[in-house]
């Protein structure tokens, strides 16, 4: 499955003083994206980090179209888009309950080895996944 969705509500914590989610708080909003495409297609990120891989990002873009407010309930779509040797590639989007976009991103993140800090080819489960979506 490319496409995974999860919903977020919006806490008070999150917001700034004009009642708005602050803008660096959408980065965790796609880690949980990220985190939930790829529980839901088998692979834990924790037992991935537990054998030494971790996938830290390397380019993000992100498009703020309409404000989040306070108590909003938000749709995030994640979208797997596609995978090189050592990169993955996503596309977010957040809508709330009305259905209207109010934010866009675009992830690129590495397979990085732990122990040595250098890119590295992604685990054979991920690789395994990445072609049953091809």
């Amino acid at each position: 499955m490319k496409v995974h969705q999860s919903q977020i509500r919006v806490r008070y914590s999150e917001t700034d003083q004009m009642g708005v989610v602050y803008h660096g708080n959408y980065l965790p909003y796609f880690e949980i994206g990220r985190v939930e495409w790829l529980r839901n297609q088998g692979i834990s990120y924790k037992s991935m980090e537990e054998n030494g891989i971790a996938l830290p990002i390397v380019n993000i873009v992100i498009s703020y179209k309409k404000p989040a407010r306070y108590d909003d309930l938000l749709t995030l779509t994640t979208t797997f888009k596609s995978q090189t040797s050592v990169k993955i590639e996503f596309e977010c989007k957040i809508e709330n309950e009305m259905g209207e976009l109010l934010t866009t991103a675009d992830f690129i993140l590495v397979f990085v080895d732990m122990k040595t800090g250098k890119p590295t080819v992604p685990p054979q489960e991920i690789k395994d996944l990445i072609d049953k979506l091809d």
